[in-house]
């Protein structure tokens, strides 16, 4: 099991990466929102339910996205564009992923993930051990 100081030090650590972060979580394999944190001030477009049902039908696509992988190569991270927000998923490991939203404004999510937040979760990944 991973030290929830550690998942904690993550969620904020991301949620502090650019302003155009609103909220950060971390979940399990099964989908279960371990951690979550929201920008100070932030009125969230989706219930707390809500929130942890995006969470499982994230993970739950994501798994579907395995059987491909030998073929198309791991997955780095899955984005989503809406009107009122863009969404991504990025796998810490087969056990924990990162969920996060953006403002809808934000037209610079590639670079933000791939230079800011995707290093922070790689320098913390050894952390978060094979166990679910």
């Amino acid at each position: 099991m991973v030290p929830y100081e550690v998942i904690y030090s993550l969620t904020e650590a991301i949620l502090k990466i650019d302003k155009s972060v609103r909220w950060v979580c971390v979940a399990n394999k099964e989908g279960v929102i371990i951690n979550e944190r929201t920008r100070e001030g932030l009125k969230l477009l989706l219930t707390e339910e809500e929130n942890e049902e995006y969470a499982a039908n994230a993970i739950s696509r994501q798994k579907t996205r395995k059987k491909f992988e030998p073929k198309i190569g791991a997955l780095i991270y899955a984005f989503g564009k809406y009107e009122n927000v863009n969404r991504a998923t990025i796998p810490i490991n087969d056990n924990y992923f990162v969920l996060l939203t953006f403002d809808s404004s934000e037209s610079n999510f590639d670079q933000i993930i791939m230079e800011k937040i995707i290093p922070n979760i790689y320098k913390n990944k050894e952390q978060f051990n094979s166990d679910s």
